[in-house]
């Protein structure tokens, strides 16, 4: 995978132009972002805003009705299994084998990437002690709590060590000392050129980890840039994000 990475370090992360998806109503609609190797971008939105939506169709999930998508110059339409060796999703419901450890659904997963065992190995110690599951790396994760069984799948997303992560609330279940955990590795993969998305509702995450925020509304970008920026958007120079999502999204 390393050759890989160094190949696409110098495209965009992620270009999408025109992105539309209707499901009986238009979900998302001519949407168009762009993010940047080494960049935390937070997607926000009230419920119902399409973020979701638009991770899925990023992933290769969900299909578009309409608009292109690239990861690293690589077409996730034309060519999904391509992107998807280069980036990871983390869906807001963690979906695990629950009769395999935390080590063994490593293993597991990484096999499917094709990861050479020894580094695997390597790999899925070094996550497991980070992400604080080493003591319980030999038990089933049928009877971990939800904040367990998040770290866990978050550990299996960046295996592969992927250049692009797409994060559905990753902080949902985990009490504070596993989400500083968790805010700390997601620091340290961008650090090292990986370009991060999340959506959360939890808007001081979005305010202290991204380097730039996206507000959705009715699947259309309402306001884009960093805080800064976002204030002065919606006309309040000193007010908290809270202050400004709320002012642009009842706006509407």
């Amino acid at each position: 995978m390393d050759g890989v990475n160094s190949r696409v370090i110098a495209e965009p992360a992620l270009m999408v132009r025109g992105l539309s998806k209707s499901f009986g109503r238009k979900v998302v609609e001519n949407l168009d972002l762009t993010i940047r190797p080494g960049e935390f971008y937070a997607l926000l939105g009230p419920n119902g805003a399409g973020k979701t939506t638009t991770l899925r169709m990023v992933a290769g999930l969900t299909r578009p009705d309409a608009g292109s998508i690239s990861v690293y110059g690589r077409d996730v339409l034309a060519n999904p299994l391509g992107a998807k060796q280069i980036m990871a999703w983390v869906p807001d419901e963690p979906l695990l084998y629950d009769k395999l450890s935390p080590l063994e659904y490593l293993e597991f997963i990484a096999g499917l990437w094709r990861v050479e065992p020894k580094t695997a190995r390597a790999r899925a110690d070094e996550l497991l002690e980070t992400l604080g599951l080493w003591p319980h790396r030999h038990e089933r994760c049928e009877g971990f709590s939800r904040g367990m069984k998040q770290k866990t799948v978050l550990a299996g997303a960046l295996i592969h060590k992927p250049q692009f992560l797409l994060l559905d609330e990753p902080l949902t279940g985990l009490d504070a000392a596993a989400s500083r955990l968790v805010k700390e590795l997601l620091r340290a993969e961008t650090a090292k050129g990986a370009a991060i998305i999340l959506t959360t509702h939890i808007l001081e995450v979005a305010e202290r980890l991204a380097t730039r925020i996206g507000i959705l509304s009715g699947g259309t970008l309402l306001a884009e840039g960093n805080l800064a920026a976002l204030q002065a958007q919606a006309g309040l120079e000193h007010g908290t994000l809270e202050d400004v999502f709320l002012h642009l999204t009842t706006a509407q």
